[in-house]
């Protein structure tokens, strides 16, 4: 018989995460990184901008629906009860700048989910809300923290140089990345760069890529889009020519006159030869733990993205995975040492916006 993941998913133990070799350094040089990209756009334009992922593409209500009859194993946490959760969405892509949608680079989802009880996370016990982050690749860039540190020291080298010319970058970058898919393979790096393709963000299936705590068990997280007007943009290439933001009025026009709908799924670890805690590029065997569907987006027809939504959320909120409930802690080196990066960033921006970054008790400051 097939091995079934439910049967026996592997239960943490504090053993498992192994802190790597000068971690505590490795986290202080990624808060710098990070701290310089900041200071660099907000030099520029006199606006503070998160680090990564600063340009927004669709700021959605949305409510989170846990399904019914889950099995214990998978009724964990958030997901423990079948209740229905307000719920904001963050469509992105990963620049520190703002930059022209022509520079194609990866996609981003940040979810904060409201009206979440139980035990907190540290630094957290005051709100009531659980973020997840997402971006649309199944796996991590690099195993760990340093690996992690490299790629963001490469990103903070590219902000602040000519926009035109990383326009014309992406172009070779996208061509050159086709190519390479077109002999079965794929480029991480040249898709950072600025090689993704020039498809619709509303199309793209997006992964947590690290292992955080599903109550007594290791597990990673997904959402896919499900509803067919979603479903059908799968792939579906978007205009940009002349179009700096292309991939915003694409989510516009999605949500003018129709909703969309994605599941939420999770991927539980096994063992830790498959499903390692501490080397974020191993992609766990789908053959032997499948994602399993625990709950259900739904975001109704609505302006996706206005000048005050982006207010209320880029400027407003702060999106952290240790923002959240203690049953869903993260794991890991790359977590680890993401939490004061998170923390630097929210107050970086709240400082010098004047906007104080907080946990939202409701959808209501979202306007419109």
């Amino acid at each position: 018989m097939p091995f079934d993941p439910l049967d026996s998913p592997l239960r943490y133990d504090p053993t498992m995460e192994i802190p790597e070799e000068e971690e505590a350094e490795t986290g202080r040089e990624l808060v710098e990184t990070l701290r310089k990209i900041a200071e660099t756009t907000y030099k520029d334009g006199g606006h503070a901008l998160r680090a990564v992922h600063a340009k927004s593409h669709g700021l959605l209500k949305a409510e989170l629906i846990v399904e019914e009859g889950l099995p214990d194993i998978l009724a964990q946490g958030l997901f423990a009860k079948p209740l229905r959760h307000p719920a904001v969405m963050r469509f992105s892509t990963t620049p520190g700048d703002l930059l022209d949608d022509n520079v194609s680079t990866p996609r981003g989802l940040a979810l904060k989910v409201l009206d979440v009880d139980g035990p907190r996370l540290p630094g957290s016990e005051s709100a009531r809300t659980q973020d997840f982050l997402f971006v649309n690749g199944k796996t991590f860039s690099g195993p760990n923290g340093k690996a992690f540190l490299d790629s963001l020291k490469l990103l903070a080298l590219t902000t602040d140089k000519g926009e035109g010319l990383k326009v014309a970058l992406s172009t070779v970058f996208q061509a050159a990345e086709r190519g390479i898919e077109a002999l079965g393979g794929k480029s991480g790096t040249i898709i950072s760069l600025g090689g993704h393709p020039e498809t619709n963000i509303l199309g793209e299936s997006f992964f947590g890529q690290v292992p955080f705590l599903y109550g007594p068990y290791v597990a990673k997280i997904a959402v896919i889009p499900v509803s067919a007007n979603l479903t059908t943009l799968i792939g579906a290439k978007v205009d940009l020519h002349q179009k700096p933001n292309g991939l915003r009025e694409a989510v516009i026009a999605a949500f003018s006159d129709a909703g969309g709908e994605w599941d939420v799924r999770i991927q539980l670890a096994t063992n830790l030869k498959d499903t390692p805690i501490e080397d974020s590029s191993k992609l766990w065997p789908e053959d032997k733990t499948p994602f399993v569907t625990v709950a259900r987006l739904v975001a109704g027809p609505q302006i996706a993205w206005s000048e005050e939504r982006h207010v209320a959320v880029d400027d407003g909120m702060a999106f952290s995975p240790w923002h959240g409930l203690a049953a869903h802690r993260p794991l890991g080196s790359i977590m680890r040492m993401r939490k004061a990066v998170y923390e630097m960033s929210a107050d970086f921006r709240s400082t010098r916006n004047r906007c104080p970054v907080h946990e939202p008790a409701s959808l209501e400051s979202i306007v419109n």
